[in-house]
């Protein structure tokens, strides 16, 4: 069953909301309306590359959880494609309820429908429920990541 759809611009809105919807979140995110237009920007510019996908599920304009999806063209391990999950994120009263294995496990075989080779994503390193998450879907903690902030 196919839970994931291309979210609209329309509903951009409660996407920011579900991004902005836990502690991290608040403190990086911005949902007074409007919405800065560097989200429309940012929207714009997902829905003009053919290898970005914003995804969501749950009735149209109401996303119940979101994710961005990222094919990667690479040369390192002979020229692999990798998927890149970022954004992850289920609307509180949705979650405990296997909603989010479930669009990380469609969000996989997306990328293995495209030919990668490798999946990814990143977790802040407060996040230990969301680590022990993805290690049981299969993930491994096996990169130290780094961010600077710009």
């Amino acid at each position: 069953m196919t839970l994931l759809r291309i979210a609209t611009e329309a509903e951009l809105p409660a996407i920011v909301a579900l991004l902005a919807d836990d502690d991290l979140g608040r403190a990086r995110e911005h949902t007074a309306t409007p919405l800065a237009p560097a989200y429309l920007a940012g929207f714009r510019a997902i829905a003009a590359d053919p290898n970005q996908e914003l995804l969501v599920t749950g009735p149209e304009g109401a996303p119940t959880a979101c994710l961005q999806l990222s094919y990667i063209p690479g040369v390192s391990r002979r020229g692999a494609w990798r998927g890149l999950i970022e954004g992850v994120r289920v609307s509180a009263d949705a979650r405990g309820a296997g909603l989010g294995r479930a669009i990380i496990l469609e969000a996989v075989e997306r990328c293995r429908a495209r030919g990668c080779s490798l999946v990814q994503l990143t977790s802040d390193a407060s996040r230990t429920r969301a680590h022990a998450f993805y290690e049981r879907l299969g993930f491994e903690g096996s990169h130290l990541g780094f961010k600077l902030q710009l």
